[in-house]
């Protein structure tokens, strides 16, 4: 089942096209790694199918995609453009997951704050959930705002760059969970290490302005090559860790 599709979407700043002509569709229980160079489209991508910046073209969603007027979308945003001087606690973060199902102005029943707290145990922020958000370590607030990603059971995360600002121990926990919520969601995570990520998604989304959606969670380096894009392959294992460099050229454009 399609829940999202984009057709012909493009996206422009100040007279300059972010995402040019973008044609792309997310199924359920999709595990897609978005990778590109800085300044690519990455984030601008995941703002647009969020619906959080005009642009030209259709993107359709999928009917399961809807609690009446509310929107099956979890969305867990980098961690750098979090307000951390914002006075919330930790509790109230995982809370406002609720906001798309209640509105800003209705209170939260009693069985949201315990499901609520319910997320806070599972993440293992029980000793902090009264704690200022702007007080707890990046781990911390990355499970935090995790749990506010998925408190409202959507039928799709988008991720972008979840792993910025913490350390492998986090990393590896959450590559676990995302593996359990894949099983009833399709997960959409942007990230610029397509090596680490290459082992958890199923599939990789290269954007540089456009896009392209590769079958496989592995690209070769003559793929690679093929779309413009320098590369440096460190091996590990079976598993090929690829960093993509920033480049002038457009990467995985109009290519099969």
């Amino acid at each position: 089942m399609t829940l999202v599709s984009l057709h012909d979407v493009s996206v422009a700043y100040d007279g300059h096209e972010a995402l040019q002509h973008v044609n792309l569709e997310i199924f359920d229980r999709d595990f897609l790694g978005i990778i590109g160079p800085n300044g690519g489209g990455k984030t601008t991508l995941v703002k647009a199918i969020l619906g959080a910046i005009p642009y030209s073209g259709v993107i359709q969603y999928a009917p399961e995609l809807f609690r009446g007027r509310e929107r099956l979308i979890g969305y867990m945003p980098q961690i750098a453009h979090f307000d951390r001087a914002f006075p919330i606690s930790v509790f109230e973060v995982v809370l406002s997951g609720l906001q798309g199902h209640h509105g800003f102005r209705s209170r939260y029943s009693r069985q949201d704050k315990l499901r609520a707290m319910e997320l806070i145990a599972q993440s293992g922020l029980e000793n902090v959930a009264r704690h200022p958000i702007g007080e707890i370590s990046g781990g911390q607030m990355q499970r935090a705002l995790l749990a506010r990603a998925i408190i409202s059971e959507p039928r799709l995360l988008i991720l972008d760059e979840p792993t910025n600002f913490v350390d492998n121990r986090f990393e590896k926990e959450l590559y676990n969970t995302l593996r359990e919520l894949n099983s009833h969601m399709a997960i959409v995570m942007v990230s610029h290490d397509i090596g680490t990520i290459s082992s958890v998604v199923k599939q990789i989304v290269c954007v540089n302005r456009h896009v392209h959606r590769h079958h496989s969670n592995i690209l070769t380096p003559e793929q690679l090559r093929n779309y413009d894009c320098p590369i440096q392959l460190i091996t590990h294992g079976t598993i090929p860790h690829t960093v993509l460099e920033h480049h002038p050229g457009d990467c995985c454009s109009d290519h099969e």
